[in-house]
């Protein structure tokens, strides 16, 4: 009850350009962001050895850049009021690559990096940084890279998931919204002693530490 929304389109693939529509809407109403959720689509599935320079480039902008930028921008009004939460949704591969996502798992651990500089930086303002590793989840890019994977090899898309689905301890993919608690939590001030962590919600499925 009693709160506010407010939409600003803009793409982060342009880091400069998201940066000053986020910073013009600030300006205008006057505002103080307080949790800031980083949240970009993947790069495209594909070999490290072949991606193209210009593809590293351009993931490094929208996942690194962007994200940056904005922090910048935030981090004052979040100083003020010595409570902040900065919550970036990477990917395990920042753990563990993940086979056919070469750019995918090139730019991620670079995100995880700079969220544990800035956990060190930001700590004593009550600001906290940290990453949420989903694993397999229900989602439109998911379904887009089954279906390329059930193509190249010659399957269908319910093998794929089937065969995804029993190499994770749960025995199921995630939803969404199981996601989506897991940064609830983190932007609360229950997760206040918590930052710098790299949080997997993957069923269990990663095979390290």
């Amino acid at each position: 009850a009693g709160q506010r929304h407010h939409a600003i389109a803009a793409d982060l693939g342009t880091p400069d350009a998201a940066r000053d529509a986020v910073k013009a809407w600030l300006g205008a109403s006057s505002a103080t962001i307080h949790i800031l959720v980083n949240n970009t689509g993947g790069p495209a599935a594909g070999s490290a050895i072949d991606a193209d320079a210009g593809a590293i480039l351009a993931a490094v902008n929208a996942q690194l850049i962007a994200a940056h930028l904005l922090a910048q921008l935030l981090t004052p009004g979040m100083k003020a009021a010595k409570f902040g939460r900065i919550i970036n949704i990477t990917s395990t591969s920042v753990k563990q690559p993940i086979p056919g996502l070469g750019v995918s798992n090139i730019v991620r651990p670079a995100v995880a990096s700079w969220a544990k500089c800035l956990s060190a930086e930001l700590g004593a303002f009550g600001i906290t940084v940290n990453n949420v590793l989903p694993g397999y989840t229900r989602t439109e890019r998911l379904s887009s890279l089954f279906q390329g994977r059930a193509a190249k090899q010659g399957t269908s898309l319910d093998a794929i998931e089937a065969e995804v689905a029993a190499s994770i301890p749960a025995g199921r993919m995630g939803e969404p919204h199981e996601i989506a608690a897991a940064v609830a939590f983190l932007a609360s001030p229950a997760a206040s002693y918590i930052s710098g962590v790299n949080l997997p919600v993957d069923g269990g499925r990663l095979g390290c530490l």
